[in-house]
């Protein structure tokens, strides 16, 4: 496999340089990280023509994000780019609490079944670059511009101006929007004057990357005041190579410089894992908690991204995580806006539902760090009962915060969505993203998630009748319609139906597809293309979900 450590991405003189004008393109995204990648890729998988700027010529060093959550693994997938991830990847649903020196609880991320992903695959970030950068080479229409530095940024009345850096000079260029996935010291951010704002905590982690064979099962091990770290905490965390990821907690006080030494280092390692066991150490890094956020993701024709827009501490795993998910919710409105088949409107929403988003993953960081590291006598006092409570009693297990892990947020006060008229029950409301489920088609077994997104989708429940056959009709005309939507139907396992060349048809073999989505005969589910759902009604009628449509497009 590719060292994607050692990668080194060659700088190409653009013809932008040559130009008597500026050249202009659509969108601009300035970072290639994670979220730059994502959101590039998904805008030219729709045919969105789209330049990816970096500073640097080289992916991510050190693990850094590790941690990626199953609703990322579900958008990675219709990006297609998950399959090489979740093989490298470790996989992990379980994750276990301790006390001194004893464990007091375990809990499952995801304990049933019926998933294709895991709740969580722990993969060092420089891999998913990697395999991201793979995929956006065999997508016509997105251009990777490395060593290409944004050094000024002005909006005229119809686009941004951007003033690239470069070996060969200063290049100048024009989009019609820029997306800024450019970390969380954002140089873009920079240059319009803008900042985050929030809460820097006084504490300080180091973070320790150890290559050794370890007798540790595949679980996520947090440890409140052990015997080998006294009063603070640590956490344990298997990545692929044989490499695990340690993070020590310091204290404010601690010396950021001194503590990355191998001398500091290696004794804590060491009391650990005990001295009988060989390890080496791959990168070290020394972190101090924040939760920031900027006012506001949207700026004119410049719209902020990933840790630009907003930064977590990173017990939790919900930095790269949420940045992902910004991408999955910016794209499609990029593309509805540049088509003509929206208007501006569109991207406030992306703003609204993505500040939404980062203020819940705040709320829930700034509590798990105040569990974590207690600020005071009493504090500490609390947690600590807490956590001897807990070994006997569930009600003190929801109590403990050792970081409330990733999940999507559910855009429950979306305008885009279309209250329910109808009586439901379920996780599946308007704003929610869409669940997975185990699926047949054409006798070959496989899961919903791959037949829907890119566009919007239309989700028919239907009981085999003839009755229905009305309904078909119906999709068809779906279909066809100024908006179209691309329906599937869903049918119970074993039904026989007539092959609809123009529709997709699953069965919905074991039933918890129709569990899921609360769904009878004749409920039809209308999806955003980010697979999030947008309304849904006990039958279908072409009037209500054209106006639907409308609503979810701001066109109404």
């Amino acid at each position: 496999m590719q060292d994607y450590q050692k990668l080194v991405f060659d700088y190409v003189k653009s013809a932008d340089h040559h130009a008597d004008a500026p050249a202009r393109y659509p969108v601009v995204v300035v970072g290639a990280g994670p979220v730059g990648l994502t959101t590039a890729i998904d805008l030219a998988q729709q045919g969105v023509p789209t330049i990816l700027l970096d500073d640097d010529n080289k992916l991510s060093s050190g693990s850094r994000a590790i941690c990626f959550a199953k609703r990322t693994l579900e958008i990675f997938d219709r990006l297609q780019c998950c399959e090489p991830m979740v093989a490298k990847g470790v996989s992990w649903n379980v994750g276990k609490v301790f006390f001194q020196d004893e464990a007091v609880y375990s809990f499952n991320l995801l304990p049933e079944a019926g998933h294709r992903h895991p709740a969580f695959i722990n993969l060092q970030q420089y891999y998913v670059e990697g395999f991201l950068h793979e995929r956006a080479q065999q997508i016509p229409g997105l251009d990777i511009r490395w060593q290409h530095k944004v050094i000024g940024l002005s909006q005229p009345d119809d686009c941004v101006e951007l003033s690239v850096e470069t070996p060969d000079g200063v290049v100048k260029l024009r989009a019609d929007y820029v997306v800024a996935a450019d970390g969380v010291r954002s140089p873009v951010r920079g240059l319009m004057g803008l900042e985050s704002q929030g809460r820097v905590f006084r504490d300080r982690f180091l973070i320790a990357d150890v290559k050794m064979k370890a007798e540790f099962p595949t679980e996520r091990w947090f440890w409140f005041d052990p015997p080998f770290h006294p009063n603070q905490s640590v956490l344990l965390h298997r990545q692929p190579d044989n490499v695990w990821r340690i993070d020590f907690q310091l204290g404010w006080d601690a010396d950021p410089v001194a503590e990355k030494l191998p001398e500091r280092v290696i004794p804590r390692i060491k009391a650990l894992l005990g001295n009988e066991v060989e390890f080496e150490l791959e990168w070290v890094s020394i972190y101090t908690f924040s939760c920031l956020r900027m006012e506001k993701f949207r700026h004119g024709r410049v719209l902020f991204a990933g840790d630009a827009a907003h930064c977590v501490s990173p017990f939790g795993a919900r930095g790269a995580n949420s940045g992902v998910q910004d991408a999955d919710n910016l794209a499609w409105k990029l593309k509805l806006v540049l088509s003509g088949n929206a208007p501006e409107a569109l991207l406030d929403t992306y703003a609204g539902e993505r500040e939404f988003a980062a203020d819940e993953n705040i709320v829930n960081s700034t509590r798990a760090t105040d569990f974590i590291t207690p600020k005071s006598a009493v504090s500490r006092l609390f947690r600590d009962a807490v956590l001897k409570l807990s070994k006997e009693h569930a009600f003190a297990r929801k109590l403990v915060n050792s970081g409330r892990l990733s999940i999507p947020s559910t855009y429950v006060d979306s305008v885009l969505n279309t209250p329910d008229a109808d009586d439901f029950s379920g996780a599946m409301v308007p704003g929610a993203p869409c669940t997975d489920a185990p699926v047949t088609m054409q006798g070959e077994a496989g899961w919903l998630l791959p037949h829907i997104g890119g566009e919007f989708n239309g989700i028919y429940f239907w009981d085999g009748n003839p009755a229905g056959s009305n309904s078909i009709s119906v999709l068809r005309l779906l279909c066809d319609s100024n908006f179209p939507v691309r329906p599937v139907v869903i049918v119970p396992g074993g039904t026989r139906h007539a092959d609809f060349n123009d529709i997709t048809v699953l069965e919905d073999t074991s039933g918890l597809l129709a569990q899921r989505f609360d769904a009878r005969a004749d409920t039809f589910y209308l999806l955003r293309p980010d697979q999030h759902v947008c309304a849904r009604w006990r039958a279908l009628d072409i009037d209500q979900v054209q106006a639907a449509i409308a609503r979810a497009t701001c066109n109404s």
